[in-house]
């Protein structure tokens, strides 16, 4: 199968790449638009940054955001639509209004279980990312996040969830620094037995690091690790570039043999 290529539309006016692009319902469907021309197999809607230092929103200031946006996208566009939330109720709204997909950046272990129950009454797939609070890890940094996953699985079967349906995403840059981002990203393939593998590494800070480069200035990283991780395994990758991966995925899925 191709590397599948979910686009990243950020309805948000703080987003470390693109906040304030796409705030209006005209500009999301432009750029919806955009993205599905360029080849995205998937629209990620996100209505709160999960950028360092961001500033959480109030549910209803999520759910006004990307409520009327994933509504208007499923009128116009027949395309899969993932919903990027840590909250059930915003994934529960965005389900019932034309969503297909749960993208929770704490894998389903923020609520005790109410992601896991819609998710379940939806028959939905979820992309469950690793996160933590901290960046120490005090055992093998792989085996730790296993056990992270192991425990989301747990939880996914207590409430129902059809495990076939979980991506898993091992959050780089979440609970992670520079050192910790670049050793799980060499070793994927040690997790590609878990569940099909979902990478979200899009203009990210380490990648710019070593030439202090710019998010505008990150798309040649990108999409250098976004095809290192394909070639260890990863299915899924979120970027905001979706017509470069495009391009640059014609080949290598070719010599991958995908």
């Amino acid at each position: 199968m191709s590397t599948l290529i979910m686009g990243i539309l950020n309805i948000t006016p703080d987003s470390f790449s693109d906040g304030g692009n796409f705030f209006t319902i005209e500009e999301a469907l432009i750029q919806t638009e955009k993205l599905l021309n360029d080849g995205a197999d998937i629209i990620d809607v996100g209505g709160q940054s999960t950028r360092p230092g961001h500033i959480e929103v109030s549910l209803k200031e999520e759910i006004d955001r990307v409520i009327p946006v994933i509504k208007a996208i499923s009128s116009k566009f027949n395309c899969q639509i993932s919903i990027d939330t840590y909250r059930h109720e915003v994934a529960e709204l965005a389900l019932a209004n034309g969503a297909h997909i749960i993208n929770d950046v704490w894998g389903l272990q923020r609520d005790n279980g109410e992601m896991a129950k819609v998710a379940s009454k939806y028959s939905c797939s979820v992309i469950a990312m690793h996160n933590q609070d901290s960046k120490e890890y005090k055992e093998d940094i792989i085996l730790s996040i296993k056990k992270f996953f192991k425990k989301t699985f747990e939880i996914a079967e207590q409430n129902g969830v059809n495990t076939n349906k979980i991506i898993i995403d091992p959050g780089i840059g979440f609970g992670k620094g520079y050192d910790e981002n670049i050793e799980v990203l060499n070793r994927l393939d040690e997790l590609t037995c878990l569940a099909p593998l979902l990478i979200g590494v899009s203009k990210k800070g380490f990648i710019g690091k070593d030439m202090n480069l710019t998010p505008s200035q990150r798309v040649e990283g990108t999409i250098a690790v976004n095809t290192i991780a394909v070639a260890k395994g990863a299915k899924f990758v979120r970027v905001h570039n979706v017509l470069e991966h495009k391009r640059a995925f014609s080949i290598a899925d070719k010599i991958l043999k995908k």
